[in-house]
């Protein structure tokens, strides 16, 4: 089994770093303390073809594979990741559903715009339906040859900078999952209202919000797949993003090593580096083996994704893992960095409050469980439910 990246990966992976290193890393405490999405570098981001990264080049798309992808979204989230996750938000949940159910004609209309730098948010859950997708209480009724959009989105990431929504919601509430279906909707229709800003513990430059749909009129063209076919377009959805989730928490864990290691051999004590200490050295390896451990989980998930196999399991593996890799990454690192660790004039504080995030985004670590323990009872011809 090769697990050598190709020239073009490679070559890819270089220039992602050099992007990372050079626009991300030196405004991503700024705009954590601000908290404030750094739109500017977004801009740069989209110059770059990042925005578009899986797209394909007939529509404006930089044409990547899943793996060349995943390297996109560790190169930035070792400095930064809330810019990870609005890019990886955007691609791998909002954009590439358009790409993945959308008409010939929706694809045309708005991929170009969104690979560009406009945009895109997934706005899925409700107040009373966070991983139960089919409690929505959102409504879409179909009326004078048009959809009316009704009900309450929450913790809709991008919400707030987004030009075009992907939205779900019931056509018949009667049939739960059976009955959803996905719109696109513009950002700026009358029916729709953006909420307040969330305050959060982590991803501070993240722009997540309220988004309030009031009865308002979208068109039938913009019906996205089939009508009562949004379920499927959730679950395909879910494993792009949890992929990239665990791209980005390999990437955190990987930038959180990185500075544990730098003070250890910059910290003096007791008349020599503390990364004379056994203790901190057993923080490093442990993290250390971890982390390549991840690595080799998400680019698993990644081969089998571009060599067209079913890989959500393993999404759903490598985002678990890669979830709790970056957190014991960032808390041993704390650790490393003692009291300093504790105060927001370090790096490691912010990246140990971000983490915290990857447990709950994109499905918590209960319902990764789930889906594996799901697909290890399958073999066995048992069918679970969470």
């Amino acid at each position: 089994m090769d697990f050598s990246l190709t020239e073009e990966q490679q070559m890819f992976r270089d220039l992602f770093r050099e992007f990372a290193e050079k626009e991300i890393a030196p405004i991503a405490e700024h705009s954590d303390r601000e908290e404030q999405p750094p739109v500017e570098l977004l801009k740069r981001a989209a110059a770059q073809g990042f925005l578009g990264a899986t797209l394909p080049e007939a529509y404006g798309g930089a044409g990547m594979d899943y793996l060349t992808y995943t390297l996109l979204v560790e190169e930035i989230a070792k400095h930064c990741l809330s810019t990870a996750l609005t890019i990886g938000i955007h691609t791998a949940l909002a954009s590439m559903s358009i790409l993945d159910a959308g008409t010939e004609a929706q694809k045309r209309a708005y991929l170009p715009r969104l690979a560009g730098g406009e945009l895109a948010a997934f706005a899925l859950s409700e107040p009373d339906a966070g991983s139960d997708p089919g409690a929505l209480q959102t409504r879409a009724r179909r009326e004078n040859g048009a959809f009316y959009l009704d009900g309450v989105k929450t913790w809709v990431s991008n919400g707030g900078l987004a030009s075009v929504f992907v939205v779900f919601a019931s056509t018949e509430p009667g049939r739960r999952h059976q009955g959803l279906s996905a719109f696109i909707v513009e950002n700026g229709a009358p029916c729709v209202t953006v909420g307040h800003r969330e305050p959060t513990l982590g991803l501070r430059s993240v722009d997540i919000r309220t988004i309030y749909f009031d009865d308002g009129h979208v068109p039938v063209e913009n019906l996205l797949g089939p009508l009562n076919g949004g379920w499927p377009i959730v679950l395909r959805a879910f494993n792009r993003v949890r992929l990239s989730l665990a791209a980005s928490a390999l990437g955190a864990a990987e930038g959180a090593l990185a500075l544990g290691v730098k003070f250890a051999v910059e910290r003096k004590q007791f008349g020599g580096p503390i990364a004379y200490k056994q203790a901190m050295q057993n923080y490093v390896a442990d993290c250390a083996v971890e982390i390549e451990a991840l690595r080799h989980l998400v680019r698993y998930a990644a081969w089998l994704a571009d060599a067209g196999q079913e890989y959500g399991r393993y999404a759903s593996m490598a985002k678990y893992f890669g979830a709790r890799v970056a957190k014991e990454t960032a808390n041993k690192m704390l650790q490393v960095h003692g009291g300093y660790g504790f105060s927001d004039e370090y790096t490691i504080s912010r990246i140990y409050r971000d983490v915290r995030a990857l447990r709950l985004l994109g499905g918590t670590d209960e319902i990764q469980r789930y889906a594996v323990a799901r697909g290890v009872f399958d073999e066995q011809g048992l069918k679970i439910q969470p």
